[in-house]
């Protein structure tokens, strides 16, 4: 690849992570929301949740009553995913209110409801509480069947009439809301038929019980709601309270990759199609190769796309809720986005040097241009965007201008001081301007070259085989081979590997102790 087509492509990265700054910082903040519900502490508004996912796991299980222990507490999980899982769609869609537990707003075993929804103000929204009844499981039916229909005949009972009373919504679990209705249904026809064959008896007596019994029923169908979580999730939640959460994280991220690969796919077809066209006028490109090298290019640039939308979102959520407040500030500019970008630049560069394609000082510098303009990048989307508050293309524009700006000013000064004719005046003024990338370029060789003779020399099939594997693991997306691959080098050093694949990641992320990368 020479280095105008490397430009040409760090520059569209840089697009296309600025395109996605707006896409990530709302499916980040939706995923914080699942780091908050796992850790039971919002970091960011300094807020501890009477229990999350964890603590809620570490309770104690009698024995003799496991079964029954496990939903019991499988029911508070439910009420902690919920909560997560509204407030990150509210987010996802621009909304501005949020659910949240009674027990959290102090108000803990509510007589009447579990959560209520509060307007950006923080002041509740009248009429918005709720009860969740995760009811009807049974030790003796191992396939559910029978759960829906215990859970209504459940909620008829005497002590769930007070809900009724007040009018509460009862959120209940997804799997059993449509056979919970089918069930009321089937309860009112019959109740129905009996109603008339008593008004014909003229029995009022009777007439009256079995109106009440229907009017319950279909006021029970009326304050139905199909809670966000299964009795499954619930289930799952409360034993693998990690796994469970870092299976919502990923569901996140994989729609924000989604919908970053479908912008990035615009993008870069968009771009592929005037190039080729430009070429086939000219006559360098075939018509028939010009349509391939749309598609290839276009795939290329989803599979970024989806990689810095999936990746992004998920660091994105985790600085966000972050202890240090220097992360939860960076979070709010297009760090995550931009890392990925990074990363893929970086990797094809130093897959380049470990080829043989470019010698090191090439390798260090090439590093050092796209480094500083993906820092500027990053910057640059944010007043890309707020300049231009359109979704993706005030991003996008703003990413790139600042990716070509510093990109510019690093090339005209590093060439600069490489032209002997300079004069003193001028030579000292560039040296001043390029002082600090001299020195990184200066530590980074000297360290590059101590690496080289130490290690490379007999280790080149290693670096070539890992590199390998990470730049066609970023091609399609895959994270777990992207890790096999840079663990290889760790491995041949002697090192030992933090993880393994995506879910060793997410678990140790998700816990309380800290590791070291």
């Amino acid at each position: 690849m020479d280095d105008k087509k490397r430009k040409e492509e760090d520059l569209l990265n840089a697009g296309i992570a600025g395109a996605a700054y707006e896409t990530v910082q709302r499916y980040g903040a939706a995923a914080k929301q699942h780091y908050v519900a796992y850790s039971g502490v919002d970091n960011e508004a300094g807020k501890t949740l009477v229990k999350g996912l964890k603590q809620i796991a570490e309770e104690k299980i009698n024995p003799d009553y496991e079964f029954q222990n496990i939903h019991q507490q499988a029911g508070f999980s439910a009420e902690v995913k919920d909560v997560a899982k509204s407030n990150a769609e509210s987010i996802i869609r621009g909304e501005t209110t949020r659910k949240i537990r009674t027990d959290d707003l102090g108000r803990v075993n509510d007589p009447l409801y579990d959560t209520v929804s509060i307007d950006a103000n923080g002041d509740i929204i009248d009429g918005s509480g709720a009860q969740m009844k995760f009811l009807g499981a049974s030790e003796k039916d191992t396939t559910g069947a029978g759960d829906a229909a215990r859970a209504l005949d459940k909620l008829q009972s005497k002590k769930f009439e007070k809900y009724l009373d007040h009018d509460a919504k009862i959120d209940v679990p997804a799997d059993q809301y449509d056979r919970m209705i089918q069930e009321a249904n089937k309860k009112i026809e019959g109740l129905s038929r009996q109603l008339e064959n008593q008004k014909n008896a003229g029995n009022t007596a009777q007439v009256q019980k079995i109106q009440e019994r229907i009017d319950k029923l279909e006021k029970i169908k009326k304050n139905l709601r199909k809670s966000t979580v299964s009795s499954d999730e619930a289930v799952f939640a409360r034993l693998h309270p990690g796994l469970s959460t870092a299976a919502d994280i990923a569901k996140i991220s994989h729609r924000a990759g989604v919908q970053t690969a479908e912008t990035a796919a615009i993008i870069g077809g968009s771009v592929s199609i005037v190039k080729n066209l430009v070429d086939v006028c000219k006559g360098e490109t075939e018509p028939e190769e010009a349509v391939l090298n749309v598609a290839k290019d276009t795939a290329s640039t989803a599979a970024v796309g989806y990689g810095t939308g999936f990746a992004g979102a998920a660091i994105k959520g985790a600085m966000q809720n972050s202890k240090s407040q220097y992360l939860q500030t960076l979070s709010k500019t297009n760090a995550a986005g931009t890392l990925v970008a990074v990363s893929v630049s970086a990797t094809k560069t130093l897959s380049r040097y470990f080829k043989g394609e470019i010698d090191g000082v090439e390798c260090l510098e090439t590093l050092g241009e796209q480094g500083t303009g993906m820092v500027s990048s990053a910057m640059f989307s944010v007043i890309g965007q707020v300049a231009i508050p359109i979704p993706v293309v005030g991003g996008m524009i703003g990413g790139m201008m600042g990716y070509a700006l510093s990109s510019a000013t690093y090339g005209i000064l590093t060439q600069s001081l490489k032209d002997e004719k300079l004069a003193r005046e001028e030579r000292v003024q560039i040296e001043k301007a390029c002082e600090e990338h001299i020195k990184m370029i200066r530590e980074y060789r000297a360290e590059m070259e101590k690496i080289i003779s130490k290690y490379l020399s007999e280790s080149m099939d290693i670096f070539r085989e890992s590199f390998t594997g990470i730049k066609n693991a970023l091609a399609i997306g895959d994270v777990d081979w992207f890790i096999d691959s840079t663990n290889k080098i760790t491995e041949s050093f002697g090192g030992e590997a933090s993880f393994s694949s995506m879910e060793e990641f997410s678990s140790k992320m998700l816990m309380g102790s800290t590791f070291k990368l």
